[in-house]
């Protein structure tokens, strides 16, 4: 398979509009088509076709019981998808969509059980980027859309690292530019006047503590009980592993400054160092690298 690499307008995509329309084409005869939120690049393919979604897992390697993510273009979507909605989510819905937040509901029949991962709940969420919004709309359907990169790998923020991964596995890539968090969404279940956090993410428990009073973390977040089963997209399975080493350094300043640069000097290209502002300053060689500075 040839995958097609797409730039289109992240401001503007309907000044795009061959290529918005050639990726909705895809998505609409069953394709897969990777496309920017303000998270992370996501694998998008039609929600409420069970074969659509398979292939996303197929395409990923990924386990088909870890659910995915269902993402919609206007708030008045997600009635048709769920059962019910409690007067919590809809706050939520106002005060933080579009945006970063994923809402866990009942999930309606419409949803095949390949988009829950099995579960009777379906994670819904309206991303607060251009192109996904128009991409949905002008597919007239809802995207199923985990991060598209490799299962269990860093989730990508460029086009070009959808493309490492994915390269010949799909049909098209939409190149909006680099995506602004770089973090997933949260990911919270809300029942009646209560909600919980499933998977941490941009949202944060302070932020959603400014809406409901009743918020908990999840147990699968708190404790390494392998007998807890995660009720989020991205929780089940190993997820966010670079193939790259970490090695630590210890001892006083002035011997970790010599065993980092003699480190980096092995492979300036590929090492980075993370390093406080102290030690930084006792080298001014050091910031000839690579270096992630950490205040």
């Amino acid at each position: 398979m040839n995958t097609i690499l797409q730039k289109i307008n992240k401001d503007n995509p309907q000044n795009d509009i061959a290529a918005l329309k050639k990726a909705a084409n895809i998505l609409i005869n069953d394709g897969l088509v990777a496309f920017p939120t303000e998270t992370v690049y996501g694998l998008g393919a039609n929600a409420l076709k069970e074969e659509c979604v398979k292939k996303i897992y197929l395409a990923k390697g990924r386990p088909s019981d870890n659910p995915l993510i269902v993402h919609i273009s206007e708030i008045q979507d997600v009635y048709k998808l769920v059962l019910d909605i409690p007067n919590l989510a809809t706050y939520l819905m106002e005060r933080f969509w579009p945006g970063a937040l994923t809402i866990v509901l009942k999930k309606s029949n419409i949803i095949p059980m390949a988009t829950s991962g099995g579960l009777d709940t379906v994670a819904i969420r309206m991303p607060n980027n251009n192109i996904a919004r128009a991409l949905i709309k002008e597919c007239g359907f809802p995207i199923a859309a985990p991060s598209a990169n490799i299962s269990g790998r860093p989730s990508p923020t460029t086009a070009n690292h959808v493309l490492k991964d994915l390269n010949g596995k799909i049909e098209m890539v939409l190149d909006g530019g680099s995506c602004n968090f770089g973090l997933e969404s949260t990911v919270v279940e809300v029942l009646e006047d209560r909600l919980t956090i499933l998977r941490p993410g941009n949202v944060t428990k302070e932020m959603l503590e400014e809406v409901c009073n009743n918020v908990f973390i999840d147990n699968a977040i708190l404790q390494k009980d392998l007998n807890i089963k995660p009720r989020s997209p991205g929780m089940k399975y190993k997820h966010y592993s670079p193939k790259g080493e970490i090695t630590i350094f210890s001892g006083t300043s002035e011997n970790i400054v010599k065993s980092v640069l003699d480190y980096l000097k092995k492979d300036k290209e590929n090492s980075i160092a993370i390093l406080s502002n102290e030690t930084l300053n006792k080298c001014d060689e050091l910031k000839k690298y690579k270096i992630l500075n950490i205040g």
